[in-house]
C-alpha cells in the first residue's frame, strides 16, 4: 500500500476511524498509545475511537460538521494511486456493507428489493449494492434519505479525489440516482450534477499472430475450449460461462446465447475449428458436461467468470504477450478481425448483441 488511508467507519456497531499504513514500526508504537486503539485483523489497519479530539489529529471533519458530508476526503494520498490500490478503493462495497448504520441499512434493503422487482441482472445489482454501500458508510449515522443535491455534489467531487475512473465514477452517480429518482421518487435530484466526462479509448486488441500464439500455449483442453468459444463467437465472459451444452447446434453450425447484456437472446456462428474442440473437450471431461458446457469443480455449477478471466491472463503471459488486456479483449479482436475482412459493421454489431 502507497498511502495513507484515514477514514470514519463504523466498526462492530462503534464509530471509529480507520488508519492504515504501509508497515511501519514507528507509527505502530505511535497508534498503539492513542487510548482505545486496535489493530483489526480484518481491516489491515489500526482503529481508533471517533472523537473530536482524534478527528482533529487524523485533519478530519469534526463530527457536527460532517452532517453535510465531509468537504474534504477522508482518504489522505500522499503519492499516486496504483492500478491495484484504484481497484481496492473502487471496489470496496462488501466490505463497507459491514460498516452500515441500522437506518441506513434499511434503505439499503429498500434498494436491492427494489432493483429486484424491477428484475436487474444479478451482475448490475452486485454493483449498484456496492457503489451504493460506498456513501452509505461514509455517512455513518447520518440518513441517506436527507442529503440533498449540494451534499451529493460534494460527495462526488470527494469520490473523484480518491482517484477513482470515470467509468467507476459513472456507475457510482448511477447507483445512487436510481435511488433517489427510482426508489425515493425524487425526479430532480441530478439535474444540476454534472457527469465525468468519459475517455474515448479504442478497445485493446490481439492481432492474429499475437492469437495463434496464446492459443498454442495453452494445453489444457478445457482452458483451450473456454478461449476458442468466446473469441470465435465473439462473446462475453459471462456469456460463456453460462453456455449449456443443448446451446452447441452442431446440426445447424449455431451458438445460442441465452439472456445476455440487456436480456436479450441471439444466435452466433459455430466453427468447424471450435466445434473440433469442444468434441475432444467433452470427450475427455470427468465428468461428462451434462448441463453446463463448462463446470466447476463439483461439474454441476457453471465455471466461474474469474477463473475464466485467470485462463486468459495466464495463457496471454505463457505466450509472451506484454499488452494490458482483459477476457474481453477477444471479444473485441474477433469484432476488430471481422471488420478488417470486409464484414459489414451492422452484421457485427447484430453477433455482438
Amino acid at each position: 500500500m502507497s498511502e495513507l488511508i484515514i477514514r470514519p467507519i463504523i466498526h462492530k456497531g462503534q464509530n471509529r476511524i480507520l488508519v492504515k499504513f504501509e508497515i511501519n514500526a514507528a507509527f505502530n508504537v505511535r497508534m498503539r498509545k492513542v487510548p482505545g486503539a486496535r489493530w483489526s485483523r480484518s481491516l489491515k489497519g489500526w482503529t481508533i475511537p471517533d472523537t473530536d479530539e482524534n478527528r482533529n489529529q487524523c485533519k478530519l471533519p469534526l463530527q457536527v460538521a460532517s452532517a453535510l458530508i465531509p468537504p474534504q476526503p477522508a482518504v489522505q494520498t500522499h503519492t499516486p494511486l496504483s492500478p491495484n490500490n484504484k481497484k481496492e478503493l473502487g471496489m470496496m462495497g462488501k466490505a463497507a456493507l459491514l460498516y452500515i448504520s441500522q437506518n441506513n441499512n434499511e434503505q439499503m434493503q429498500k434498494f436491492l428489493q427494489h432493483l429486484q422487482l424491477k428484475a436487474y441482472s444479478q451482475s448490475t445489482i452486485r454493483t449498484y449494492r456496492n457503489e451504493f454501500a460506498q456513501l452509505l458508510q461514509l455517512l455513518g449515522n447520518i440518513p441517506v434519505q436527507d442529503l440533498k443535491p449540494q451534499h451529493l455534489q460534494r460527495y462526488f467531487i470527494y469520490c473523484h479525489s480518491k482517484g477513482l475512473s470515470e467509468n467507476t465514477l459513472h456507475s457510482r452517480i448511477n447507483a445512487i440516482k436510481y435511488y433517489y429518482e427510482q426508489v425515493l421518487h425524487k425526479e430532480k435530484m441530478f439535474f444540476e450534477i454534472p457527469r465525468p466526462k468519459r475517455p474515448l479509448l479504442l478497445p485493446k486488441i490481439l492481432n492474429e499472430a499475437e492469437l495463434k500464439r496464446m492459443f498454442s500455449a495453452v494445453s489444457n483442453i478445457k482452458h483451450k475450449a473456454i478461449l476458442f468459444t468466446a473469441y470465435s463467437a465473439g462473446l462475453r465472459v459471462s456469456e460463456t460461462v453460462c453456455l449449456r451444452v443443448q446451446d452447441i447446434d452442431s446440426k445447424r453450425m449455431q451458438i445460442f446465447v441465452r439472456r445476455a447484456k440487456g436480456k436479450k437472446d441471439r444466435v452466433v456462428n459455430l466453427s468447424i475449428l471450435v466445434l473440433d474442440v469442444l468434441r475432444q473437450y467433452i470427450k475427455l471431461q470427468n465428468p461428462r458436461p451434462a448441463n453446463y458446457l463448462f463446470t466447476g469443480p463439483d461439474g454441476k455449477e457453471p465455471y466461474s467468470e474469474r477463473s475464466a478471466q485467470k485462463i486468459f491472463q495466464r495463457a496471454k503471459e505463457q505466450a509472451g504477450i506484454k499488452k494490458d488486456l482483459s477476457f474481453h479483449s477477444l471479444r473485441h479482436s474477433f469484432a476488430t478481425h471481422l471488420l478488417e475482412k470486409g464484414i459489414d459493421v451492422k452484421y457485427i454489431k447484430e453477433l455482438l448483441g
